[in-house]
């Protein structure tokens, strides 16, 4: 007789020959199959979802659950199970050894964070956290503050190269970050953890998670303060001047709840909420010797975000649909001792609607609708309305062979319409995949940039993109190695800049080009090795200049090894290399200096409940600029425990 895992298994395995979506990601549609017997706890866990069958499930690619095989486009896939090997606490954190993608955080944690997907510009990819586009119609570029959000409920990140406007519009010229949070399955259970350790660091999390017939829940609150993080360098403080460290505090709820209402039709509701509080260094400026300088007093920045996202999907006759509304908002209040109070308001409301069928045999239609108010309240009041239809046709055609094409229709109430599309292809033959993607996105302008009260255009028109790439992925002794290489170009038009006025202009072209390249091998089960590197050239098209911020080589090497079954031991190695950049102090180009940072990581667990942590971050103590002016964190150590009932 076959155990529950064994037929799991072959479920799994059936529907995928199929080409239909895996059980373990509409598991409410198997529910009359299994009738809440262990097979189907097991079709609902992450590693199932995450992993299913042996091969990596996506679903930002298309915005159906495809295996990773069958997609042309490059995504890296990050799960709940990496993130808590590397012992990783913030979004940030999680991204920095991505392929393609490049971070810089000005400071600790909590600091702001921009980031560089293919050379593209920091306000040119899309987050999503549980569908939620989380950009900030507040901010200055309208780009999402990934700096707040914490790592501690997440079950995968998605990270999506490439531009992708024909199914995520606006935004992701270089590419797509889709963040999922985790849910619950089976008996009730509460996991609580706390850690301890340098700069004044003192984190805590505690979530419960279960489902209790046709209803499933999550909840996890999450705290993060780190007290005592040195960040402006000795070299810039005046004489006799003493440093301020920055000072972090962050509490983050989150709750996702669902509800089978029938085999065929289910309610799902996601929520997050984030209150922060920020200590940091000002900037003066001196008028006679026009030249800046950390000043003696700190700013107080307080933040509050919350976004939320109803839906119900419907299952009938071969075709699903999803109706959903979602709301996000956000306030930044500021108190700068020099300089007074400030407030940064605004926020949007999105509904949308998708449905996908099968129309012939291997060939499934995606179809979608969406409307979106984007508004700002403080320091100015407008809103904008876009409204968006897209097309995408997913084809299998035997033999490894599948396709990808997708069209997308944005009309903007203020700056007019966009017509974007993609197209993916991919072929596995045997151990040897090829893939390619070629497609068009663009960036609105913010409502900053076009009603702001410090330098404004109504006229501005959207940045615009067109790129592909190619790529060859191979395995080796029969799937305990593999390695792929991806070649990348984008030409970015339109681009946004300010005159001598200050006022923002479509006026810069850029051309970012590189190769993507990875091996990973598994010479035992226990042992796990991955190297990752990537070469990135970013210019300014008219003028040749390289992009600031885009270091040309960025490697990464890690090791994880199950040493004992109740110890698990995690190496992680990144270079990044030299970049340019703008002085703080001076506003003058400079050339910051390569670096390489060393973690390492061990987790004990000591009893089916009862788990004992580690990790050591920076082992060199490298001290490093990154951007110029801010130091980012040397050497610290940190421990831990965490409990589950």
């Amino acid at each position: 007789m076959a155990t529950p895992m064994e037929v799991a298994v072959r479920i799994i395995s059936t529907f995928r020959a199929k080409r239909a979506v895996p059980p373990c990601l509409e598991t409410r549609m198997f529910k009359h199959l299994f009738n809440g017997t262990a097979a189907l706890a097991l079709l609902c866990t992450p590693a199932f979802a995450q992993n299913a069958g042996g091969e990596t499930v996506v679903v930002s690619a298309t915005r159906l659950a495809t295996p990773l095989s069958d997609v042309g486009s490059s995504v890296t896939v990050i799960t709940a199970d990496d993130i808590a090997l590397h012992q990783q606490r913030s979004l940030a954190d999680v991204l920095r050894t991505v392929p393609g993608l490049n971070i810089a955080q000005s400071g600790g944690a909590g600091a702001q964070t921009s980031v560089f997907l293919r050379g593209t510009n920091s306000s040119h990819t899309k987050v999503l956290l549980d569908g939620i586009d989380i950009g900030d119609p507040s901010n200055p570029t309208g780009a999402a503050d990934i700096s707040k959000l914490l790592a501690g409920d997440i079950a995968r990140v998605e990270v999506l190269r490439g531009p992708q406007g024909a199914l995520y519009g606006s935004d992701a010229i270089g590419g797509v970050i889709s963040i999922t949070t985790k849910t619950g399955e089976g008996p009730a259970r509460l996991t609580a953890s706390a850690e301890g350790g340098s700069f004044d660091t003192f984190n805590q999390s505690a979530a419960l998670a279960g489902s209790d017939g046709a209803f499933h829940y999550t909840a996890t609150l999450q705290h993060q303060h780190v007290g005592a993080t040195p960040v402006t360098p000795l070299s810039l403080l005046l004489p006799g001047e003493k440093r301020n460290d920055d000072y972090y505090d962050n509490v983050t709820g989150s709750t996702r709840l669902g509800y089978d209402v029938s085999d065929a039709l289910s309610l799902d509701l996601v929520g997050h909420v984030n209150s922060s509080l920020g200590k940091i260094t000002n900037d003066a400026f001196d008028y006679v010797t026009y030249v800046s300088y950390p000043a003696y007093t700190r700013s107080r920045i307080a933040t509050l975000q919350y976004d939320g996202r109803a839906s119900a999907k419907l299952t009938l006759g071969g075709i699903t649909q999803t109706l959903g509304l979602a709301y996000n908002a956000s306030a930044i209040s500021s108190h700068d001792p020099d300089n007074g109070n400030s407030l940064v308001a605004g926020n949007r409301i999105k509904l949308d609607w998708q449905g996908h069928g099968e129309i012939a045999e291997g060939q499934t239609l995606v179809l979608g609708a969406e409307t979106a108010r984007d508004a700002i309240h403080k320091p100015i009041s407008f809103g904008i309305t876009t409204n968006a239809g897209y097309a995408e046709l997913n084809s299998d055609f035997g033999d490894g062979l599948n396709n990808s094409v997708s069209l997308r229709f944005d009309d903007n109430s203020r700056y007019g319409s966009k017509l974007t599309w993609h197209v993916a292809p991919s072929w596995t033959i045997g151990e040897t995949r090829l893939k390619a993607s070629a497609g068009s996105g663009f960036k609105a302008p913010s409502l900053q940039q076009l009603f702001g009260p410090y330098g404004h255009n109504p006229l501005l028109k959207p940045e615009t993109s067109t790129g592909y790439d190619v790529g060859i992925e191979q395995g080796f002794l029969s799937g305990a190695a593999s390695a792929g290489l991806t070649w990348f170009h984008n030409d970015i038009a339109n681009l946004i800049n300010y005159d001598a006025t200050f006022t923002p202009i479509n006026v810069d072209r850029a051309r970012t080009q590189g190769v993507e390249s990875f091996i990973a091998y598994k010479p035992i089960d226990a042992l796990t090795l991955r190297a990752d590197y990537t070469y990135t050239d970013a210019i300014n098209a008219v003028t040749h200049a390289a992009l600031l911020r885009r270091p040309r080589h960025k490697a990464s090497f890690d090791v994880a090894w199950q040493a004992l079954d109740s110890l698990l031991l995690d190496a992680s190695l990144l270079y990044v290399g030299p970049r340019n950049d703008v002085g703080r102090e001076s506003f003058a180009p400079e050339k910051l200096g390569a670096y390489t940072t060393v973690n390492l990581a061990a987790t004990w667990t000591v009893s089916p409940s009862l788990a004992l942590y580690g990790r050591v971050e920076n082992l060199a103590d490298r001290r490093y600029q990154d951007p110029d002016g801010f130091l980012r964190p040397g050497l610290g150590a940190w421990a831990g425990v965490k409990a589950s009932l």
